[in-house]
């Protein structure tokens, strides 16, 4: 069976999120496991993960064969938005029991809908995809509304780029399934919404990260400011933070060797974003990570006369945002020549 996506517009509503169906687009996705094939017979829910505290060793290990990723389709005459819905790697917010779990890896994201002339069901999209997911050994690990205020512990930047997926979180009771495989793990999370009439649904596969960044030489940054006045750095943060990952403490290194190689040049770090989230946000967090730079740099000896900050936001894209690749190139700080 072959399902329709359409694109989908959730806002937030209070804390939690809320949804705007006046967006919606159709469009195809591509075939995984047909949830028409499965049958909807009521069953007791699962029991494999007791009341206790959230173990993923405890999730028994799947073999079951499985086609590609996102794996699994909805049911017949249901249909999902937007089309161009996976991220490549990035991580998701996934409920159990009393907390959030932060998987890494590729991610799809969905609001669930009925087609023309289609009641929807929260109860039958549900059912279809427990029964699909048990297929497949798939274990239910959380299955409760979300207590209100959880919405908080999502960041700003992932929350509305995932609204989608994560639909009405907080709201109504929130659906958690693990897919523990020998090479990775699947998780899939379904949250219906208080509007009856639709539910976000998200998949995560996870996978290690893959540097694909290469180190800029400190005589490199130098020529390029000398040819160009600036250049682009890519320095990796903790998710909608200012710190600094470890893996770019390198890159530090290198500007600090330009500095002191150069004593008479002085230097703004600019921080930049990609569109994702509100405009007011991505300046101050640009800002923050601007200054985060500073602060790794005034630490290792250089004085601050010769470093300025400046946060951007979104205001100065390098490409285009209408691609995940987009946005990584945005995602940038500058050091500009003064």
């Amino acid at each position: 069976m072959k399902i329709k996506t359409l694109t989908l517009c959730v806002v937030i509503a209070s804390i939690a999120f809320a949804c705007n169906s006046n967006k919606k687009q159709n469009e195809e996705a591509p075939d995984s496991i047909d949830s028409s094939q499965v049958s909807t017979t009521a069953q007791e829910p699962q029991t494999a993960v007791s009341a206790k505290k959230f173990d993923i060793n405890s999730i028994p290990v799947s073999n079951k064969s499985l086609g590609t990723f996102p794996y699994f389709n909805l049911p017949e005459n249901y249909q999902g938005t937007p089309k161009n819905n996976t991220t490549d790697y990035d991580v998701a917010y996934f409920w159990v029991k009393d907390h959030f779990e932060k998987p890494e890896g590729k991610i799809f994201y969905a609001r669930i809908t009925a087609k023309e002339g289609k009641s929807y069901s929260d109860l039958e999209v549900a059912k279809n995809l427990d029964e699909l997911i048990k297929s497949v050994d798939g274990v239910k690990v959380s299955e409760m509304k979300t207590p209100s205020d959880s919405s908080a512990a999502i960041p700003e930047n992932n929350r509305i780029k995932y609204i989608n997926g994560y639909g009405f979180i907080a709201n109504a009771i929130t659906t958690t399934y693990l897919i523990r495989r020998p090479d990775r793990n699947i998780w899939v999370q379904l949250t219906p919404g208080d509007d009856a009439v639709s539910a976000g649904w998200m998949i995560l596969e996870t996978k290690p990260f893959k540097m694909t960044a290469s180190l800029i030489k400190a005589d490199e940054m130098k020529k390029e400011l000398d040819t160009k006045g600036h250049i682009a750095l890519y320095i990796n943060f903790d998710t909608d933070k200012a710190t600094i990952k470890p893996e770019s403490l390198p890159i530090i290194d290198e500007i600090q060797k330009l500095l002191t190689s150069n004593a008479s040049l002085k230097i703004a770090i600019e921080g930049h974003t990609d569109n994702s989230g509100a405009a007011l946000h991505n300046k101050k967090l640009s800002e923050d990570r601007a200054n985060a730079v500073k602060t790794a740099l005034t630490a290792k000896g250089i004085s601050t006369a010769r470093l300025q900050t400046k946060g951007l936001g979104a205001e100065k894209p390098i490409a285009d945002n209408a691609s995940e690749n987009g946005k990584a190139k945005n995602r940038r700080v500058e050091i500009v020549k003064i």
